[in-house]
């Protein structure tokens, strides 16, 4: 059975208000703070080597699945794949980066997932560049994979915060934060600061940044708990939490507001080149952490098979 797609446009606001926004709300939170319109630096090199080279041409967002499709128990029965989601957001051969669960099928238990993916189109194969993180059951350690050349697989699991665009270069917002001052973490500043400015205009973004310096809490979750999660309670003694090393590689998406699709309003997943990766919280090093990120405002939330309960 295909699953329902609801579209929506978001409103998109030129690049300079976007900055200007984004400055004043994190110059209440960090020390420092500069953001720009700049050229796309070539995400396909070192240190992002992404799928794509930019984050360019006809951008969206899609919010595919939910939390209620893994807590209480898990619906091992949702499996999607991101050739199929291009499709659904109208954008056949598209590059796909953002935050979901990692197909358990594929893994053989339940991962972490950062999908970088150039889907397939025009008679070629996708490009999977996805990274998954898992934990050993032996250590109870991060494990980090390169689940695209490892598993060779566009499948993911339950939910996905997904930011799709044609991958091409050309302008972005830029935006560098120093030493955090206040209580938030950067992408909860720039939502909160985009939410305070817009108002009842939806603004969707989606985006990778670096954390450059410093560490960060990160979780990655576990095999699926035999006994359901039924409070928060559960939820945090399930899942497995870490202080990071930097540099973490990490990509995100945010909306301003619910449009009442019962939305997940910020996602944020990571990875690196030195085998740490997951769920981003917060830096954990206020005084010294440093954010260098690129970002762009999407033209259209797709909200694809939203869960029957909240």
């Amino acid at each position: 059975m295909a699953a329902s797609v609801e579209k929506s446009a978001l409103h998109v606001p030129s690049l300079e208000e976007f900055c200007q926004v984004l400055r004043d709300g994190l110059k209440s939170n960090f020390a420092e703070v500069q953001v720009s319109v700049v050229d796309c630096p070539d995400l396909t090199q070192a240190p992002y080597t992404f799928a794509a080279a930019g984050l360019c041409g006809n951008p969206r967002i899609a919010d595919v699945g939910g939390v209620p499709h893994l807590i209480p128990l898990p619906q091992t029965d949702k499996i999607y794949n991101l050739n199929n989601i291009a499709e659904e957001v109208e954008l056949p051969s598209a590059f796909i980066l953002g935050a979901g669960a990692a197909s358990f099928k594929a893994v053989g238990v339940n991962a972490e997932l950062m999908p970088n993916v150039f889907t397939k189109g025009d008679g070629k194969p996708e490009v999977n560049h996805s990274y998954s993180a898992k934990i050993d059951p032996v250590t109870g350690g991060c494990v980090l994979e390169k689940y695209g050349e490892k598993y060779n697989s566009c499948d993911f699991a339950l939910l996905a915060n997904l930011y799709i665009s044609e991958g091409r270069p050309g302008k972005v917002v830029e935006v560098r934060s120093c030493r955090r001052t206040g209580p938030s973490n950067f992408v909860t500043c720039m939502r909160e600061a985009l939410g305070k400015h817009f108002g009842a205009k939806p603004v969707g973004v989606g985006g990778t940044f670096l954390i450059q310096k410093g560490k960060a809490k990160i979780h990655v979750m576990p095999d699926f708990s035999p006994c359901p999660l039924n409070s928060d309670e559960d939820l945090n003694n399930w899942l497995k939490f870490f202080d990071m090393n930097s540099p973490l590689i990490c990509q995100s998406v945010f909306v301003s507001r619910d449009l009442g699709f019962d939305l997940r309003v910020e996602h944020t997943h990571c990875f690196s080149h030195h085998g740490e990766g997951g769920h981003y919280h917060y830096d954990t090093t206020p005084d010294v952490v440093e954010y260098i990120g690129y970002f762009l405002p999407a033209e259209y939330l797709y909200r694809i098979d939203r869960p029957k309960k909240t």
